[in-house]
């Protein structure tokens, strides 16, 4: 059988190692999106006073910080969603979970980054991680239920 077709719930330890791993990775996302969120909601203004930008720099950046945050926490939930499915855990689902979590790091990471140091370039980097998710899910609408028992 291809690892296109192994089921990875065999029961075998490899698999049940990879299901610990993606339950962890998916909860420290959801962690790391609620500490960035209440940090946007609360430090981040302070923050960027000392970058004394205007007054509508200052609302974009906001935005661009608060859509990076809603988008993390969404897919956050997301990966923690994709652990419980009761799908095979084929190379195909597999990969269009590390894609939901690069999608995380590239388009909420370079929003991140891009208000905390008013760096607007960073903003090239966005799009990867919007790519990353358009896969992501496209893959995921590919994968294959488990087989009842």
């Amino acid at each position: 059988m291809s690892d296109e077709q192994s089921p990875a719930t065999d029961g075998s330890t490899s698999n049940a190692a990879s299901q610990k791993t993606m339950l962890r990775v998916a909860a420290i996302a959801g962690m790391l999106a609620v500490l960035i969120g209440a940090f946007g909601a609360h430090g981040l203004p302070d923050r960027l006073a000392g970058f004394s930008m205007d007054e509508e720099t200052l609302a974009r950046r906001l935005a661009q910080f608060d859509t990076g945050a809603r988008y993390h926490l969404a897919h956050a939930i997301v990966l923690l969603v994709m652990v419980a499915l009761p799908v095979q855990r084929t190379r195909v689902f597999r990969t269009s979970y590390w894609l939901t979590l690069a999608g995380i790091v590239f388009f909420s990471g370079s929003l991140y980054l891009l208000v905390l140091t008013n760096t607007p370039w960073l903003g090239a980097i966005t799009p990867i991680g919007g790519t990353c998710w358009i896969i992501g899910w496209l893959l995921l609408a590919f994968t294959q239920p488990s087989p009842r028992r």
